[in-house]
């Protein structure tokens, strides 16, 4: 930071009005702790269902340590590995095959516990499974806004998250995320306070191998649902605190990170900045989990469902694409029509954290803000929508789609001339 004070945004009043805490897993947090993974997955059984990414991962030393780890209790490893986003035939092709002793209602799971290792489509998918696995039904009849959307009663077996990516904290969500892409397609939730992660293990130390393009994809989405939850208008005194810790991290973490994994030192040891910025990463990441389950997110969220739903563009490139956008128009309908919203202040609280820099008022200390961002994204080598195909003829179907729940916590209701304007500034 290059200013002592805050503006004054950061001195407004906690609103302690009330608020609710969803459930949350229980977290172990450290380099190394993935070691503990057999202990804990014996606390809930000792035939463990493992999803990983695959094939890959499963030559890895990181996975030869894993299952050291798992075996070593005495656990019983099944292993299924997945490639790309969830879409209904994966979540339901995995429970089909470990579903036993009956049919229907009647079949019961062969494991006792889910274990989801790697990034978030990965552990999507694990949570979906480990929540149907029991009931034994298709994923599809609870997905918002698809199909009959049937109320989930469960119950899930025991799901325990092991990030190996530091973007999307889907070790804290409720929700999964599932995707059919191309025309018809759609990215929507699987979502029940169930199927939250009973334990969450976050060993930096798995982060070592990501490639800089992950890194930057993954590092956006995380600083993304930090800013956006931050702005939410369900926003609370706990997530605040959570979102401007995480942003702190990612502020210090992601480009030193991105920088040392583009550079070949990714996997340097205890210590050093990559280590480092893989600690804080992992951190912020977590953070914003936990704050989009409790508080929502806004534009940016929005929009990256069409997107990924219509164009393959992964979901963290296409939160870093539409950031700085999206910032702008947010702060400019918010100047034009609700001049004294506290979300114009939030976003100079927001600039001063990321720029480091303060202005003689809020106006000005918000100023630093988009530039910020557009700068982190060039750093980042972050592409523009036109490399996955969008284009202006993409737009009219891309704001149709766009106002699903993440929109509904904007801190601004955008018409649909701006939302336009966000792909347009973004391709």
């Amino acid at each position: 930071m290059t200013t002592a004070e805050p503006p004054n945004g950061s001195r407004e009043a906690a609103v302690w009005s009330g608020f609710t805490v969803a459930r949350l897993p229980r977290i172990l947090f450290g380099a190394g702790r993935s070691g503990e993974l057999g202990a804990v997955v014996r606390e809930f059984g000792r035939k463990a269902l493992v999803i990983v990414r695959g094939p890959g991962f499963l030559a890895s030393q990181d996975w030869m340590r894993l299952l050291v780890a798992l075996e070593t209790p005495g656990v019983e490893v099944v292993v299924e590995s997945v490639s790309g986003e969830p879409s209904p035939s994966v979540v339901d092709g995995i429970v089909g095959r470990h579903r036993v002793g009956g049919s229907g209602g009647a079949a019961m799971s062969d494991v006792e516990v889910v274990v989801g290792i790697g990034g978030g489509s990965v552990l999507d998918t694990a949570k979906a499974v480990a929540g149907l696995l029991i009931p034994g039904n298709s994923v599809t009849d609870h997905l918002e806004g698809v199909g009959p959307q049937h109320r989930y009663e469960g119950p899930s077996l025991p799901f325990i998250a092991v990030p190996t990516t530091a973007g999307t904290g889907s070790e804290a969500t409720k929700n999964a995320v599932i995707s059919v892409r191309g025309e018809g397609g759609y990215k929507k939730s699987f979502r029940d306070e169930s199927l939250v992660a009973r334990v969450a293990v976050l060993d930096p130390d798995l982060l070592a191998t990501c490639p800089a393009e992950l890194v930057a994809a993954n590092g956006m989405d995380a600083l993304t649902q930090l800013l956006e939850s931050y702005l939410s208008t369900r926003s609370n005194p706990f997530t605040d605190a959570l979102a401007l810790s995480g942003l702190g991290c990612a502020r210090d973490g992601l480009a030193a990170w991105f920088t040392e994994a583009q550079a070949g030192r990714g996997a340097a040891g205890p210590g050093s900045v990559a280590a480092v910025a893989r600690e804080r990463m992992a951190y912020a990441a977590l953070c914003s989990g936990i704050c989009l389950a409790q508080a929502g997110l806004g534009s940016v969220h929005g929009l990256a469902s069409p997107l990924g739903a219509q164009f393959p563009i992964p979901h963290g490139v296409a939160c870093g694409a539409t950031l700085a956008a999206a910032t702008r128009v947010n702060i400019a309908a918010l100047e034009e029509r609700d001049p004294q919203s506290v979300a114009l202040s939030r976003y100079a609280v927001a600039g001063w954290m990321l720029s480091g820099q303060t202005g003689a008022d809020d106006r000005e200390t918000r100023s630093y803000l988009v530039p910020t961002l557009e700068s982190l994204t060039a750093r980042l080598a972050v592409p523009g929508l036109s490399a996955f195909g969008i284009g202006e003829a993409s737009i009219p179907a891309l704001v149709a789609d766009s106002r699903g729940s993440s929109m509904k916590t904007n801190p601004i209701v955008l018409t649909d001339a701006e939302i336009g304007a966000i792909l347009r500034a973004s391709l």
